[in-house]
């Protein structure tokens, strides 16, 4: 049994790149109602959860949470520069041939600029597609819009580091 390779994993490595505990993230959902009004080290600290959250529906192919967290004009770019929109995006998550086993995140950063918040950060994914493991390192970009009461991410971008 081989190694997947990330040109193997195609549109599913965004899928690959996450974690957190999900008990916990769906309370989390409506946190953001009021982050406008709560100073800065909060909006900060719900985005995170919020990108916490986002690996751990990953796991679980859980696209109605995704959904949740993504604007109607999402925007993704792969580490290979394939760009998928919001539907494309969803439909990705429950492929089946995709296994995440762990997606954990690292040295996540926030910027906040008014109602926009730009998220970077490390992520470490394992798992296996279609039967072959995986492992990857890689960097994240996450831009989010505060926009109809709460956080919403309009594009993300993922990128692999050299081992």
């Amino acid at each position: 049994m081989g190694v997947a390779s990330p040109r193997q994993l195609g549109n599913n490595f965004i899928m690959a790149r996450w974690g957190f505990g999900f008990a916990g993230a769906i309370c989390c959902l409506a946190l953001p109602l009021g982050a406008v009004a709560q100073g800065t080290g909060f909006q900060e600290s719900q985005l995170v959860s919020l990108e916490r959250m986002w690996s751990e529906a990953l796991v679980h192919r859980d696209s109605q949470a995704l959904a949740t967290m993504i604007a109607d004009k999402f925007v993704n770019t792969e580490w290979n520069g394939e760009v998928s929109d919001r539907g494309k995006f969803l439909a990705n998550i429950a492929e089946p041939k995709f296994d995440a086993a762990s997606l954990t995140i690292q040295d996540v950063k926030v910027t906040l600029l008014s109602n926009v918040a730009v998220v970077i950060g490390t992520y470490h994914a394992k798992g296996s597609y279609q039967g072959k493991p995986y492992g990857h390192v890689g960097r994240f970009t996450d831009t989010w819009v505060f926009a109809d009461a709460r956080w919403q991410c309009v594009a993300s971008h993922s990128s692999l580091l050299q081992k």
